[in-house]
């Protein structure tokens, strides 16, 4: 549990880091559903608003590599062109990654 949350909220510092980026340009946090509790502690030790933090978790229990497009399936009428979305995910051999976009697709009407 603890390599995973540290894991994961390294590799979004790291992002941010890279690219200059402050919790204010991450409109969306996009995590590996494994557990609720991961996807607390990582918003916690970013200082992140845990409401924007996506989570489908309790819907569908950890689906392994269909978490994150699941979530942007999910959240899609939520989301704005131009929303700064952190993905982030670890699998297994507790291997870790994140990555920046912006969203380039106008809502649905």
């Amino acid at each position: 549990f603890k390599r995973a949350v540290k894991g994961m909220y390294e590799t979004i510092e790291e992002v941010m880091k890279r690219n200059n980026l402050t919790n204010d340009d991450v409109d969306w946090i996009v995590p590996h559903q494994a557990n609720d509790r991961i996807l607390t502690a990582v918003a916690g030790h970013l200082n992140y608003p845990y409401e924007k933090v996506m989570n489908n978790i309790a819907r569908y229990g950890n689906t392994s590599a269909g978490t994150i497009p699941l979530c942007l399936w999910e959240y899609e009428d939520q989301l704005k062109k131009g929303d700064g979305i952190m993905l982030t995910a670890f699998g297994g051999g507790f291997t870790w990654g994140a990555l920046y976009l912006k969203w380039a697709i106008n809502p649905k009407n």
